[in-house]
């Protein structure tokens, strides 16, 4: 019998595993991926009496194989804040998913567990863009403003690490980078210990940033904005943090970020950002184009060129 941790490797999938484990250590085989690699159950051959913790992927994208896992003998506990579909009523999940637009899985998991590794529920926040839930989470704990920007500095840059066209596009593996954070019971320590690892990704990501931020949207409105990005390893590596960051630039906006597929020309891989005003249906949307997510942010990992004008129009008319 084995058991399996399943997550997203962007931060909020990180930082709810590294809750867990801190507080229910035991030997597992990670299955994870770049942000944008969710269906992550079918990866699994799954034995009757294996176990299984999911995190940060949604249930919907999962069905398939998380029927057949459960109808196998798979005990599945499962976090997460994505569109969810048909919950099954099974003894073997214990699901915990709350698809409203101020959460994460790292604070559903904080949640589950009492606040015991609180900071690193924050740090997923952060990495989420959930910055009221993260800051008032750091008002209640009493942390100095430099004690907060120093979390809310791992969140993105660690969320800015597991996005990318495959896991060559990264700076470190998920995997790689839970099994260095998940060492320390406070990212404080993870910052101070493993100064390589947090210096690496602040300034890879400073770099990259520096260039998505001056490139002008190819479409504009005064309710949303469509910025096409070059097919180049940063700006594959930017494509999600900088929507966030012009989400909180611009909070009655939305944003669709283009990056091209490079193993499918005139083919692309879109992030959308709902209006910070208005965090609202970006799942919907992008689920139209064969994408998924949650209210305020979704993706879509596969569309045509040809058809970007009819998808330019569903997101003014989204946000009208």
């Amino acid at each position: 019998m084995a058991h399996y941790d399943i997550f997203n490797g962007d931060a909020d999938g990180i930082c709810a595993l590294i809750q867990l484990r801190l507080a229910e250590p035991r030997s597992s085989v990670l299955i994870t991926g770049v942000k944008r690699d969710i269906k992550l159950l079918s990866k699994v051959g799954f034995d009757e009496g294996d176990t299984a913790t999911v995190l940060d992927i949604s249930m919907e994208k999962n069905q398939e194989a998380l029927r057949h896992a459960l109808r196998d003998g798979v005990k599945v506990f499962y976090a997460d804040h994505h569109r969810a579909g048909d919950i099954p009523e099974h003894k073997g999940l214990d699901a915990h998913i709350n698809t409203a637009s101020n959460t994460c899985t790292g604070l559903i998991v904080d949640y589950y567990l009492g606040g015991r590794y609180r900071e690193w529920a924050i740090v997923a926040a952060f990495g989420d863009n959930m910055l009221a839930a993260a800051n008032e989470y750091c008002q209640q704990l009493g942390l100095s403003p430099e004690q907060t920007a120093l979390l809310s500095r791992l969140g993105v840059v660690m969320n800015y690490n597991g996005y990318g066209n495959t896991e060559a596009d990264l700076y470190y593996t998920p995997a790689a980078l839970y099994q260095v954070a998940v060492c320390y019971e406070s990212p404080f320590e993870f910052i101070a210990k493993e100064t390589e690892v947090f210096n690496t990704l602040t300034t890879g990501y400073d770099d990259d940033m520096a260039k998505g931020i001056t490139i002008k949207p190819d479409r504009e409105s005064e309710t949303a904005a469509m910025i096409a990005l070059p097919d180049e390893r940063w700006a594959r590596r930017v494509s999600g943090v900088l929507g966030n960051e012009l989400a909180n630039r611009y909070p009655d906006r939305a944003h669709a970020i283009l990056t091209a597929l490079p193993d499918k020309q005139g083919h692309y891989q879109i992030s959308i950002r709902a209006p910070k005003n208005n965090p609202a249906g970006a799942d919907n949307l992008a689920s139209q184009f064969g994408g998924g997510g949650r209210k305020g942010a979704a993706g879509i990992n596969d569309i045509a060129e040809k058809d970007l004008p009819v998808f330019w129009q569903a997101l003014e008319c989204t946000y009208a």
